[in-house]
């Protein structure tokens, strides 16, 4: 080879920069592999549990060496790299026990009966299947809001899974007895306050707001 003009350290140089080139193209691979492996024996997310990824509910269905293949809620199938499960933040339901608290928040209108509002909420809670008695759910008075009086029902399932059904289930009962007892939901309030306004806008705004006086009856003699 040096008699025709090749040498040696000419494919030293090329197989370096291949080698380099190859092992930065397997980085992710080996990451993914090694993180596949730390989720296998330390298990910090098993089959079946289920997670919060980037604000998606998932149930794990498989965990592989490379990656981990989760369910949404929508019955579409995602592939996680094992990577993210590792070093990325991850919401785990289920992890040691499959208590859930849903927090309800509920506005009513200033004015209304307050003690009225915490016994309604917490006739929800005792109504609803799948609440548990224990830890007890708690209707709470939050803070006086913009425009309404805020409250909070926090409850506690059994099935992180049902969190928006058990929601929802609240929301309809509450809206029917508020219904039933008058109690008014308030529509946001806002206060508009006019610093300058344009001159030739006044008389149009003088002439609205004087309204016509109403008709006078007919005087009829009998």
């Amino acid at each position: 080879m040096s008699l025709v003009g090749l040498e040696l350290k000419n494919f030293a140089v090329l197989a370096g920069a291949f080698g380099i080139g190859i092992g930065f193209g397997l980085q992710n691979i080996v990451n993914n592999f090694v993180s596949g492996i730390i989720l296998l024996f330390e298990r910090p997310v098993k089959v079946g549990d289920v997670i919060e990824i980037d604000t998606q509910w998932c149930t794990v269905r498989e965990i592989g060496l490379r990656s981990t293949i989760v369910e949404t809620l929508n019955r579409s199938e995602i592939i996680v790299p094992n990577s993210d499960l590792i070093s990325q933040k991850v919401v785990n339901w289920t992890l040691t026990t499959n208590l859930a608290r849903v927090v309800v928040p509920i506005g009513v209108a200033y004015g209304s009966d307050i003690p009225l509002v915490l016994s309604i909420l917490r006739e929800s809670a005792l109504t609803i299947p799948g609440i548990l008695a224990e830890p007890a759910p708690s209707p709470i008075f939050v803070r006086f809001g913009d425009s309404s009086l805020d409250f909070e029902l926090r409850v506690w399932i059994a099935a992180p899974e049902r969190m928006l059904v058990v929601r929802s289930e609240i929301l309809q009962y509450v809206d029917r007895r508020f219904r039933e007892e008058q109690v008014e939901i308030p529509f946001p309030q806002r206060d508009l306050h006019l610093r300058s306004v344009d001159e030739n806008l006044l008389p149009l705004a003088s002439r609205t707001s004087k309204k016509p006086a109403p008709p006078e009856p007919d005087a009829r003699e009998d």
